[in-house]
């Protein structure tokens, strides 16, 4: 028996083919998330860094209110989808109350914010489960590879060597299989995990930042006095435009 591939496959039994086309199976899903994922982040992140040029060009020209005025919608990515909810929340409030308008803020960017994190998360569980699973679904190939040396073992009444190495090599086989799907999951899961968290802090600080300059506008708005001469202009954001990390 040569140890190829085609000759490994053709001596392996029949569970031994189906633990193999398994991890087949899940390492073609794991590429998939991994490549999905991928071009998502790479758009959404694209999307929220035109978006935060748009808000900091609108603060400069109209201040809150033309900020407000935005609508981001799908092409604004996480900092546009979550600071587009405050917006909207902002634009159907009653300005008579300035409590509830904050406060009204102040939820709908905590609901979007949540959202977006977990549309990041998604396809992770299953990169996850890929990752923790693999090896030891390589490992029950291996157990049952090393029946099946038994087995030979037993059928031809010796234990030479060239009885059992059949069953060995399925054994190996499966074993490496596991290894070779687990391995590449496990460094995908840990990227995107680690950028779904500091996407997770950009969200974070730009939904400060909104409620810091929405906080200081309605201060502002409160006080009858101050109106002709602070006008809206005055009003900036705390930064120049949302936090996107690199």
């Amino acid at each position: 028996m040569q140890f190829t591939p085609t000759e490994l496959w053709a001596n392996m039994g029949l569970f031994a083919r189906l633990i193999v086309a398994v991890m087949a199976v899940m390492s073609l899903a794991s590429l998939g998330v991994a490549g999905e994922r991928l071009l998502y982040f790479r758009k959404s992140r694209r999307d929220s860094v035109k978006f935060a040029e748009d808000v900091a060009a609108a603060v400069e020209a109209g201040g809150f209110e033309g900020a407000a005025a935005l609508k981001a919608g799908e092409c604004g990515g996480y900092i546009g989808r979550t600071l587009g909810a405050g917006f909207a929340a902002y634009r159907s409030s009653p300005r008579e109350f300035p409590d509830l308008t904050f406060e009204s803020v102040a939820r709908a960017l905590e609901r979007q914010s949540q959202r977006e994190v977990q549309e990041m998360k998604k396809g992770l569980g299953l990169l996850a489960t890929v990752s923790s699973t693999a090896p030891f679904v390589g490992l029950l190939g291996t157990v049952m590879g090393i029946v099946t040396s038994f087995e030979m073992m037993a059928k031809s009444g010796s234990g030479g060597l060239g009885t059992v190495s059949a069953g060995i090599a399925e054994a190996l086989v499966t074993t490496a299989f596991g290894l070779i799907v687990a391995i590449p999951a496990v460094m995908i899961f840990n990227y995107l995990q680690g950028w779904t968290d500091g996407r997770s802090v950009d969200i974070s600080e730009s939904s400060n930042e909104l409620l810091d300059a929405l906080a200081r506008y309605l201060r502002v708005g409160a006080q009858p006095e101050s109106r002709a001469t602070s006008p809206l202009a005055q009003i900036e954001l705390s930064s120049s435009k949302p936090r996107v990390r690199e």
